[in-house]
């Protein structure tokens, strides 16, 4: 397919430097792109042609307001015409950081959305890369920066893969960052470092383990418990109890990832069958078709499923 942009001083935005926005378009349309001057020729499936000329025609429009054209600007685009999300239904889909503009990428992650926007808890279980944890820390830090919430409290089980907080070196702190790493770098991505840093040691953010939640009422907060198919029953309804006025629960986790002795123990597992008829509760379930990390990742899951089934 052929066809021509009506201004050629938006390409150099339109395409990157060393045409890099051009080679992110071809991976995840699975096509290939020549052009010269203002004249485009796509080449691959018919329906991936499609797609592809109506994404570049949108981008073209966003870089003609002079918006920079880079691979959040491209995935961006084509979540909102995949998912069919209008300029309307945007501002409900998707949370706005000082760093960037989050967005789904998926119809699970656009589910996902919409009951972290309309229920007081949520959980979310699923396969690494699917965005539960990120897409809750996102939520968060917009919640925060908004002010419909005063704090952002991060905790997980400090048991995993049987390490226990006592034998590890160092003060609270230091034992418990190597669990909440990927909370870390969910929080880098949305707002600058020495942000994190300064709201963390105000303790506008509060990381700690869950057993430090027992005894308080959480209020006004935005609270977050990461690998909970690692929390005891006990554990999850102490934790779940603790919700106070004006606050919100994400519960997220993976129960093919259970590292507890007996896998029945599992909270995460347990919450999820008794807590479904509970209106206020919205429960999402992702899967290997919304991994948004590198796409060998979705290939490793499928395979290690294959494997199970076999």
């Amino acid at each position: 397919m052929d066809f021509e942009l009506s201004d050629n001083n938006y390409i150099p935005n339109l395409f990157g430097i060393d045409d890099k926005n051009i080679h992110i378009i071809e991976k995840v349309n699975n096509v290939r792109i020549k052009y010269r001057g203002n004249k485009i020729k796509i080449i691959g499936a018919k329906s991936s042609i499609k797609n592809t000329k109506e994404e570049i025609l949108l981008l073209f429009e966003e870089a003609k307001k002079g918006i920079d054209i880079d691979e959040d600007k491209i995935m961006e685009t084509r979540s909102m015409k995949i998912l069919e999300i209008n300029s309307q239904d945007q501002m409900d889909l998707f949370f706005q950081t000082k760093k960037r503009k989050i967005l789904p990428r998926t119809q699970n992650q656009k589910d996902y959305f919409q009951l972290l926007n309309s229920k007081d808890i949520v959980f979310a279980y699923g396969p690494a890369g699917t965005g539960k944890t990120f897409l809750a820390v996102a939520k968060a830090v917009a919640s925060l920066q908004q002010g419909t919430v005063s704090k952002i409290i991060l905790s997980r089980p400090a048991v995993e893969a049987g390490e226990k907080l006592g034998f590890l070196p160092g003060d609270l702190k230091e034992k418990v960052d190597p669990f909440l790493r990927p909370i870390y770098d969910a929080l880098y991505e949305m707002m600058p470092y020495d942000q994190v840093e300064k709201k963390i040691t105000n303790n506008i953010i509060e990381i700690a383990p869950i057993a430090f939640m027992r005894g308080r009422t959480l209020e006004n907060c935005y609270i977050i418990l990461d690998e909970a198919q690692n929390t005891t029953k006990i554990q999850m309804k102490m934790f779940l109890t603790r919700l106070g006025k004006n606050s919100k629960m994400v519960i997220v986790g993976d129960n093919t990832q259970i590292d507890l002795i007996s896998k029945t123990d599992s909270g995460l597992i347990d919450a999820s069958k008794k807590l479904k008829n509970i209106e206020d509760i919205g429960f999402i379930e992702l899967d290997q078709s919304d991994v948004v990390r590198h796409t060998v990742v979705r290939k490793i899951i499928n395979a290690y499923e294959e494997k199970n089934r076999n």
